[in-house]
């Protein structure tokens, strides 16, 4: 090699990394022309390339008039799907939405609708297209990856909206009297044990901690069931944490337990009590055992206790669910529930920027389940029904001694 052949060498070497693939074609084109006879097996020795892709440079140069900037001809290089498969978006959107477009036997109708089962269905059909291929063509129809939403709350009552104004002036005039306000639910049972908490907190790296690789329903583990009692007035929260069952005996108890350990002392002066509570569970508007539970605490505390419930599937709009349980379940996440005392500490150490403050206590009574009230008891309770929807807005008046 001549020391003019090792210039050439050293300044292809520089500047073809920097080129597309048609640039460095017409480069190495141009420098077998200048060379002549013998150009275009030189060029390849030194650059690596094949003869043919030399000769193509020298036949572009020839052809002149070639946007350097394309690399390849106008029309050429693999055809798009949709141009290949025309129907292919119509075909995908038949699979992944078979109750509105396409046949309601579609064989993924039962399946997970993956890019990957997809694709499988597609080349079963004679279509090739690979699962990049299927989650590219689906994002351009602007489908994305969803959870489900729990949005839906069954059939609206009628009275919905009205029976939400009439819970929202009831709630402004026994506030503006200086009564309490309560809004109370059972929170989700939580198992008693090393079992994984969802949530996350930070660990030192390889750090997470170790819990029961399961959590199948045994009835020998412990459970807690944590009755909240949301004190609306004041912001903040009491909660009775059970061993047993959730019944209408455990739901008013919880409320009896706060009136002596907190309601009593806040409203001293107060012989008035408006509870809200879900339409169902164990403060349900149905269950006689919740009325009688209410009457015992009335013609004990000498109160006289105002209930209103709210319509049907729509627990979420109870004020408890966003001012309180939502921050206990934030504040032990990632946290395994070991045991009552930690259940207990977690959501007493509960707090927010705004004030709430939470105490708890453990209920080691034994509620049954099953308790039967009689007719003879249901009318001995001293139970006066309000005009607008007596089943769901009622008052229970202490009976005298």
């Amino acid at each position: 090699m001549t020391p003019t052949d090792g210039k050439l060498k050293e300044k292809l070497s520089v500047l073809l990394p920097s080129l597309n693939e048609k640039q460095k074609r017409l480069l190495v084109g141009a420098e077998a022309i200048a060379l002549g006879y013998g150009g275009i097996k030189f060029l390849s020795d030194i650059t690596g390339m094949s003869t043919n892709t030399v000769t193509r440079g020298i036949r572009e140069i020839e052809r002149g008039n070639e946007d350097v900037s394309r690399i390849r001809s106008k029309g050429s290089g693999r055809k798009k799907l949709t141009m290949k498969y025309p129907e292919i978006k119509n075909c995908i959107e038949d699979l992944i939405e078979p109750e509105t477009r396409g046949d309601p036997e579609s064989p993924l109708r039962w399946t997970c609708k993956s890019v990957r089962n997809i694709s499988d269905f597609l080349d079963k059909e004679g279509y090739s297209v690979s699962r990049q291929s299927v989650a590219r063509i689906l994002r351009k129809m602007e489908y994305s990856l969803q959870g489900n939403r729990k949005t839906k709350e069954g059939k609206n009552h009628p009275d919905r909206d009205y029976q939400f104004r009439f819970i929202s002036r009831s709630c402004q005039r026994f506030l503006s009297q200086d009564n309490p306000v309560i809004s109370v639910d059972t929170k989700k049972k939580e198992l008693v044990g090393e079992y994984k908490n969802e949530g996350r907190e930070w660990h030192k790296k390889q750090g997470a901690i170790e819990v029961n690789g399961h959590d199948f329903p045994d009835p020998q583990v412990p459970k807690a069931i944590p009755y909240g009692i949301y004190d609306v007035g004041d912001d903040s929260g009491w909660v009775n944490v059970g061993i047993t069952a959730d019944t209408a005996e455990f739901a008013v108890s919880s409320i009896r337990y706060w009136w002596q350990y907190i309601g009593n002392r806040r409203y001293p002066n107060s012989k008035k009590l408006l509870i809200c509570a879900d339409a169902g569970g164990s403060n349900g508007y149905r269950l006689r055992l919740w009325k009688k539970e209410l009457q015992r605490f009335a013609d004990a505390r000498e109160i006289e206790i105002s209930v209103s419930h709210f319509p049907p599937g729509t627990s979420k709009w109870n004020k408890i669910e966003h001012r309180l349980f939502s921050f206990i379940s934030m504040n032990w996440r990632g946290k395994p529930l070991t045991s009552y005392q930690v259940i207990i500490n977690l959501i007493a150490s509960t707090t927010t920027k705004t004030g709430l403050r939470v105490k708890a206590r453990l209920d080691k009574k034994n509620y049954k389940k099953g308790k039967k009230v009689s007719d003879i008891e249901m009318n001995e309770i001293r139970l006066v029904k309000n005009t607008f929807h007596g089943e769901w807005n009622y008052t229970i008046k202490p009976r005298k001694s």
